[in-house]
């Protein structure tokens, strides 16, 4: 009778948990048994594992293996776990030492043959053995670029079974990555200085980037919102190391991450076309559920064009991720949270026939108001930024209009983050919008003079409370970008002119 312990890692969301694989050969009729709440994938892992070992060279055990995955309450998903769960079977055989098996993790998909292929999520697997105080782990050979990401750890690639048993058994090393990947700063953006004209809008464009504030921009077809939004990822400062890990790990468990292994520190821009699925934009499927372009989107850019086409069950539910920073999915199996703290840029035209010029609109009222009802008012109040853009007259500049360029404007939004992050220091927000209302006016509360036309607003009902934060925080960037130390009342009535109270109702 044998006995033999593995380590894998089970992911719930982008968390993992460790996750101890016995092997056990006892007596009764050959077959096996596995147990520990398996979902369908990994429950035709005997089938895949069986024919990945024999095809390897290796005797197929012909006794009664039972294969127990604990903690066995936790749910058990995906192909990830065969390399481990032919290790178990082997060992248990006295074909593989139990010293070789210990403080290593293995991962990747059998194939039949006995090829390991790459699997999903492998950098939130590693980064959950390293806190689970792993050593060494085994990854498919096609993902080690991928895992190399994560420092503290010891990492093999493996391209087949066979690779591995020889490894363990002391007879060739595997490949191991060949050094931490480099940052990847690509900042060939389009460039701020090819928009024409609208002002109003390129400053509220600096304005969101430099506070994280969301945006919305109304206008007719050709105004510049789309090129506008496109151009706000230039303007943001890169991401921090532990920031680029929290968006690569969403990437890799939605098979997103570039193939080059290089760890992205450019703000992701996500821009899911209007006819996406509630599951497609919020996250879903069966099962745990997988992220959605909100998550994708974390701490960067989400671009919602045509905004009015996506359906209000599809923009209101944008509306806990907007306020907490997460969306939490709730399945059969559990219920899992990712992260989904981002910018969320909004472009519309201001009615269904969306003419050149206003004056052209053939649009009974009815119709208009219906279509900009889709924008529900809880979603207005929590967009910090509404500007209106107007028609294109000529795209002809005159000498003396030389836009902004990218770096121009970022080198000034750059010093209005690093002065807000000054003054956060050691409260874990990084930006102005961030910034809960009752901290925002315990912390850094405003003389009453500079808040008395927000106040009128709220008491005439022109303004609700989160309106009223919001604002503050946007009188906080405004302050922020011109260098003062704290918001006069001309940075309060600008950040209400910018609120554009009923722009699109």
């Amino acid at each position: 009778m044998g006995l033999a312990r593995v380590w894998s890692i089970g992911l719930h969301g982008i968390e993992g948990d460790l996750v101890e694989i016995e092997a056990d050969l006892g007596p009764g009729l050959p077959g096996l048994s596995l147990v520990g709440l398996p979902d369908a994938a990994l429950a035709e892992a005997r089938d895949r594992v069986r024919a990945a070992v024999v095809n390897s060279g290796e005797r197929w055990p012909g006794r009664k293996i039972t294969l127990a995955l604990s903690p066995a309450t936790l749910p058990k998903q995906g192909s990830s776990y065969d390399v481990a769960l032919a290790c178990g079977v082997l060992a248990a055989d006295g074909r593989l030492r139990a010293a070789a098996l210990e403080d290593v993790v293995l991962l990747g998909e059998l194939a039949l043959d006995g090829r390991i292929r790459d699997v999903r999520g492998v950098l939130p697997c590693v980064l959950a053995a390293r806190r689970a105080g792993v050593r060494r782990a085994v990854v498919p050979d096609d993902c080690l670029e991928e895992a190399s990401l994560v420092e503290g750890i010891e990492l093999f690639g493996a391209a087949h079974l066979a690779d591995v048993l020889a490894w363990l058994r002391g007879e060739r090393p595997l490949r191991t990555p060949s050094g931490r990947q480099a940052l990847h700063r690509p900042r060939a953006y389009e460039d701020l200085g090819d928009v024409v004209g609208q002002r109003p809008a390129r400053w509220a464009a600096e304005i969101a980037a430099a506070g994280g504030h969301h945006l919305l921009y109304v206008g007719p077809p050709g105004s510049g919102k789309t090129m506008l939004a496109r151009r706000l990822v230039g303007l943001l400062p890169d991401l921090s190391v532990p920031e680029a890990m929290e968006v690569a790990a969403v990437r890799s468990l939605a098979g997103a991450l570039p193939p080059e292994g290089d760890l992205a520190v450019t703000p992701p821009f996500v821009a899911p076309h209007h006819g996406v699925s509630a599951a497609a934009l919020v996250g879903g499927g069966s099962g745990l559920a997988r992220p959605g372009a909100v998550s994708l989107a974390h701490r960067g850019v989400l671009f919602l064009d045509e905004v009015l086409e996506f359906g209000p069950h599809l923009i209101d539910g944008l509306r806990t991720p907007l306020e907490e920073g997460e969306v939490r999915l709730a399945r059969k199996d559990g219920v899992v949270r990712y992260p989904s703290r981002f910018q969320l840029v909004m472009a519309s035209n201001p009615c269904p026939c969306a003419p050149p010029r206003s004056e052209q609109c053939t649009c009974p009222p009815p119709v208009v108001n219906r279509y900009k009802s889709r924008l529900s008012g809880p979603m207005l109040d929590r967009t910090d930024l509404q500007v209106t853009l107007e028609p294109v007259s000529s795209l002809h500049r005159e000498d003396d209009e030389r836009p902004e360029d990218t770096a121009t404007v970022r080198a000034r939004v750059l010093a209005a983050r690093e002065r807000a992050r000054t003054r956060w220091a050691g409260t874990g927000w990084r930006s102005n919008a961030e910034v809960p209302g009752p901290a925002l006016r315990r912390i850094a509360p405003l003389p009453a003079r500079a808040t008395l036309e927000l106040d009128n607003l709220l008491r005439l009902g022109l303004l609700t409370a989160r309106g009223l934060d919001r604002a503050l925080r946007v009188a906080w960037t405004l302050c922020d970008l011109r260098g003062g130390d704290r918001p006069d009342d001309a940075d309060v009535h600008a950040a209400i002119e910018l609120k554009a109270l009923g722009a699109v109702a």
